[in-house]
């Protein structure tokens, strides 16, 4: 006869099969901090010690993620599912209960919204319903020791890119000429400037030129030089060609690459984000364009059918 105890035990231990990204023990609460921040960690789950690495569960597939098997936090209930941006989770549903919910779950929290749309137009704008907490649409985001004023009904941002913009950092060699050519707020062009010479980061939305400044002074950032500008004629107001090309605009970002190649020098790199719904999806535009694809990489998943990619090209 089973008891009682060891039922109880046994459902305490359920394992739960999920996403996860495994990270070396040292730098596991680095990766947490960072997943929190992104509002891409599985709180209701239990991070997996494996001998020297741990495995920490997702909201959601990514690059590198592997599936495997959680056990739930007990007692824990889950909270709704969101996205976090500094002082604002984004909810997934318009759920005023369970906003007020997390609202109270996250000190950290000023602000509840759900999104009432996709982003849209040229400049790259949402709608948001605010559901619980302060009535604005206007945070701070800390990421990797920069301080960023984001307003998310008024200019793109994605916090979900912390882990490519460090990537790309990596990347970028002293003294190099970088161009970001829809710069938002100014996430990558900030970042980059720490080892570029120079940054040009444009954008159309006036809006995401006036936070960036906000963010160039607050950051102390010297070596970038915004830009409020169509894309479409960069080649004609612009005097140089670039090291690299940062193109994130993954909703039509490939009616831009012409450009991005003539700005891009003999021997340079852009990186070059879209939404895609099948592996190599643009390999033959670059190529006509005379690019070489030197990697192609998953960011995030979209919806079920598309996801968040970047190709890093080589101008050939």
């Amino acid at each position: 006869m089973v008891s009682t105890y060891t039922v109880m035990i046994h459902v305490v231990r359920m394992k739960v099969s999920q996403w996860g990204v495994r990270v070396p023990a040292r730098q596991g609460e680095e990766m947490r901090q960072a997943l929190i921040r992104e509002g891409a960690l599985d709180a209701s789950l239990r991070l997996v010690h494996e001998g020297d690495s741990l495995i920490l569960p997702l909201l959601e597939q990514r690059d590198g993620a592997e599936w495997c098997g959680f056990e739930a936090h007990p007692g824990r209930e889950p909270l709704p599912r969101h996205e976090l941006v500094g002082g604002i989770a984004i909810m997934q549903d318009d759920d005023p209960a369970g906003a007020e919910k997390l609202l109270a779950s996250r000190p950290s929290l000023h602000t509840v919204v759900f999104a009432e749309g996709e982003v849209h137009g040229e400049y790259r704008t949402r709608e948001f319903k605010i559901l619980a907490g302060e009535p604005t649409t206007r945070t701070q985001v800390t990421e990797h020791g920069h301080l960023f004023f984001v307003d998310l009904a008024g200019a793109y941002f994605s916090a979900r890119l912390s882990t490519e913009r460090q990537r790309i950092l990596a990347q970028v060699q002293e003294g190099e000429l970088v161009l970001d050519m829809f710069a938002g707020v100014g996430p990558f062009a900030i970042i980059l400037a720490k080892s570029a010479s120079l940054v040009v980061a444009s954008d159309l939305n006036p809006k995401a030129i006036g936070l960036m400044l906000e963010n160039l002074e607050k950051n102390r950032v010297r070596n970038v030089l915004p830009l409020l500008a169509d894309a479409r004629h960069l080649g004609r107001i612009l005097p140089w060609t670039f090291d690299r090309v940062v193109m994130n605009l993954p909703l039509s970002g490939t009616e831009f690459l012409p450009e991005a190649f003539r700005l891009c020098r003999h021997g340079g790199t852009i990186h070059f984000y879209s939404l895609v719904s099948v592996e190599g999806e643009h390999v033959a535009r670059i190529r006509e364009l005379g690019g070489t694809v030197l990697a192609e990489r998953v960011v995030r998943s979209y919806s079920p059918a598309q996801w968040h990619a970047v190709y890093d090209v080589r101008v050939c």
